[in-house]
C-alpha cells in the first residue's frame, strides 16, 4: 500500500470502515442526488420511477398491492398513481375477477418513458460507482441485489421506503 493511499475509506476526514449503516446513508444521499437529475419530469421523481417499473412488471394485481410491496401507504399510493395517469403514464383497468378493484397498468408512453429512464438512471449510478471497475460494479449491484431479496422476509412495517421514515430525508428537513 502507498504512503498516498489511506487504509481505511476516509472522505472529509470521516471514517468509513466498519461503518455499514452510515456508509449506505452516504450512499443513498448520493444516490438521490444523482438520479433526481434523470427523474426530473417524473411525478414524485424516484417514488414515481419505482412504481411505474413495478407496474411495468406486471405482477401486482392490484393498487393495494403495488403499495404493499413498494412500502407505502396506500393512500399516498392513491396520489401517486393519480399523478402517473395523470402524466399519461399508467391507467387504472377494472379486473376481470372483481369488478371493484383496479389493476395499474402501464400504458404505451409509461413503457416508452420507462426505457428511457432505465438508460438514464443507469449512466447516473455509474457515474455514482466510478470508485469501482466494471467487474466489482457488477459485483456490487449482484450483492445489494441479493441482500434486498433477502429483507423482503422481514416484518418491514417500519422499512425505510416508508413514506414516515425515507433514510434520505434524515438530515433534510421535511417539507
Amino acid at each position: 500500500m502507498s504512503a498516498e493511499t489511506p487504509a481505511t475509506p476516509v472522505a472529509d476526514g470521516v471514517d468509513f470502515e466498519g461503518d455499514f449503516g452510515l456508509s449506505l446513508l452516504v450512499l443513498m444521499r448520493a444516490y438521490r442526488t444523482v438520479v433526481e437529475a434523470a427523474l426530473g419530469d417524473v411525478p414524485q421523481g424516484a417514488r414515481g420511477y419505482q412504481t411505474l417499473a413495478v407496474v411495468v412488471r406486471g405482477d401486482q394485481p392490484n393498487q393495494l398491492a403495488l403499495a404493499t410491496y413498494l412500502g407505502i401507504d396506500r393512500t399516498v399510493m392513491t396520489y401517486l398513481i393519480d399523478d402517473l395517469v395523470t402524466a399519461g403514464l399508467v391507467e387504472r383497468r377494472l379486473t376481470p375477477v372483481d369488478r371493484r378493484q383496479r389493476k395499474v397498468v402501464a400504458t404505451t408512453r409509461g413503457l416508452t418513458t420507462l426505457q428511457d429512464l432505465r438508460r438514464q438512471v443507469r449512466e447516473a449510478e455509474d457515474r455514482l460507482l466510478e470508485a469501482l471497475d466494471e467487474n466489482e460494479r457488477l459485483a456490487f449491484r449482484t450483492l445489494l441485489g441479493r441482500i434486498a431479496c433477502d429483507v423482503r422476509g422481514l416484518d418491514l412495517a417500519a422499512a425505510p421506503c416508508d413514506v414516515t421514515s425515507d433514510p434520505c430525508d434524515a438530515a433534510e428537513p421535511g417539507p
